[in-house]
């Protein structure tokens, strides 16, 4: 239960955080290729959605972690201009799912893009990622208009923070 889970920021230089940044790339890459994705791939998506920028005073990422210290899942933001974040790299090991613990990182993402002085956060999704497309919209995201031309974009959330 996510009752006990705690979520912190983090580095994402952190041992933890590169742990569940090539997990959740490694997951997301296998759904798209619909096969499990090879190390060299995950190793691409790595560094073509780089995440040095999930740092104060430009982002923060934050880990989700169980009593015992393992790291459940993760979420960041990003400041894409002043009052406007993004919301980015938001996943729970799939052991952990169905718990709530996505609402729980998103709602902390949110409050550390606010204390960054986001006023909207948005985010883009791709289309297979059901889950994660019902997950916003169970938490307040509307579907708006592409605000990008991201290859993995299909759909396109916003959020009011204020």
């Amino acid at each position: 239960m996510t009752t006990s889970w705690t979520i912190t920021p983090i580095s994402v230089d952190h041992f933890d955080s590169r742990a569940i940044l090539r997990a959740y790339l490694t997951d997301v890459a296998s759904r798209y290729w619909g096969r499990p994705a090879t190390g060299a791939e995950v190793d691409q998506a790595l560094a073509e959605a780089p995440s040095s920028d999930l740092v104060p005073p430009t982002g923060a990422f934050l880990v989700a972690r169980l009593p015992d210290g393992t790291v459940t899942g993760c979420a960041g933001t990003r400041v894409v201009r002043p009052g406007l974040n993004e919301l980015t790299k938001v996943y729970v090991r799939p052991a952990h799912r169905g718990q709530g613990g996505g609402a729980r990182l998103v709602a902390a993402a949110e409050e550390a893009a606010r204390s960054l002085g986001a006023e909207v956060l948005r985010l883009d999704t791709r289309h297979d990622l059901v889950e994660a497309r019902a997950l916003y919209t169970r938490v307040g995201y509307t579907e708006v208009e592409p605000f990008n031309d991201d290859k993995y974009a299909e759909h396109w959330f916003s959020k009011s923070l204020v």
